[in-house]
């Protein structure tokens, strides 16, 4: 990808992605990196992001560490696992996350994360990557982030901002309420996206960002052919 080319959505979902893995040392020793690819850039995720690691860089490094792990839980619905939201622990949700899989495969990029592929972070990280079909991947998880991004909101976390900067990269305004996000559910994918294939291949191996905005691809290298 052509410097010019990256767009300030783009930026702010691999950031975002990095501030909602757990933060180890590799994650706090990236934070002044991410700060500063944030620098100049007048959005909503921006500002949101820069919140978010103005209090990450000057938080204890346990504490940070704590309040993630009680922060992103099934048993209050703060789950960053997308299927989760829309399969729960069925059968239906292992075929989700193969079709995942198949998708980062089809745009030349493996998935070798010990995560599951449809781990929130993973996902951003394709969806800066591959913008169109990165941000239809989010799109048809839309009423699982906008219920998490309430939630966690409602537990009074700063992580609340980082869920903000993510569905502010999403075309249309949020859901205010739960029921609003729960209705979002119930109507399914935006018109324009029913009956097309669903994030077939179209776009070229995976891109890189260009000089000047160096930042961390953490688990979907690019695929060697063989």
């Amino acid at each position: 990808m052509n410097e010019e080319r990256v767009t300030p959505d783009a930026v702010a979902r691999i950031v975002a992605a990095h501030c909602l893995r757990y933060p180890d040392d590799q994650f706090h020793a990236a934070l002044a990196r991410l700060d500063e690819a944030l620098d100049g850039a007048a959005t909503e995720p921006a500002a949101l992001l820069r919140e978010f690691i103005a209090h990450a860089r000057v938080t204890p490094v346990l504490e940070l560490a704590a309040h993630y792990t009680d922060t992103f839980d099934t048993r209050n619905r703060r789950c960053l696992y997308l299927t989760w939201w829309t399969d729960g622990d069925t059968r239906n949700r292992g075929l989700s996350l193969v079709r995942i899989k198949r998708i980062y495969r089809d745009f030349g990029l493996e998935f070798t994360g010990d995560e599951l592929p449809d781990f929130l972070p993973v996902a951003l990280e394709f969806a800066a990557r591959h913008p169109e079909a990165g941000t239809e991947l989010l799109t048809e998880h839309r009423a699982g982030l906008e219920l998490l991004r309430l939630a966690v909101t409602d537990a009074n976390t700063v992580y609340a901002r980082v869920l903000e900067a993510v569905c502010a990269t999403l075309p249309g305004p949020s859901p205010q309420t739960k029921a609003e996000a729960k209705a979002l559910a119930r109507s399914g994918p935006p018109r324009e996206a029913v009956g097309l294939e669903p994030l077939g291949p179209g776009v070229g191996p995976g891109a890189e960002f260009g000089p000047g905005v160096e930042l961390p691809w953490p688990v979907l290298p690019e695929r060697t052919p063989a």
